[in-house]
């Protein structure tokens, strides 16, 4: 049977993270955010937020708001 091989290839790539940052800057519908490991990245879909808002960001887009008053655990492996 015939198989595409960039499909193949493409299935063996993880698939896009869903991050927590915080909205640290706003431009337009830009937004400047920081991650907790003190990674920075830039994701648009600011809609109502607000600077030191948390959320959750995938693929440059953000996604929705997170809770704020959760606790925070990171682990590195």
């Amino acid at each position: 049977m015939a198989r595409n091989l960039y499909s193949a290839f493409l299935e063996l790539l993880p698939a896009k993270p869903l991050q927590i940052a915080t909205v640290t800057a706003i431009d337009g519908d830009i937004a400047r955010l920081a991650l907790p490991g003190g990674g920075v990245l830039t994701a648009r879909g600011v809609g109502q937020r607000v600077i030191g808002a948390e959320v959750f960001v995938r693929d440059g887009v953000i996604e929705g708001d997170a809770p704020a008053d959760m606790p925070l655990v990171q682990v590195e492996i």
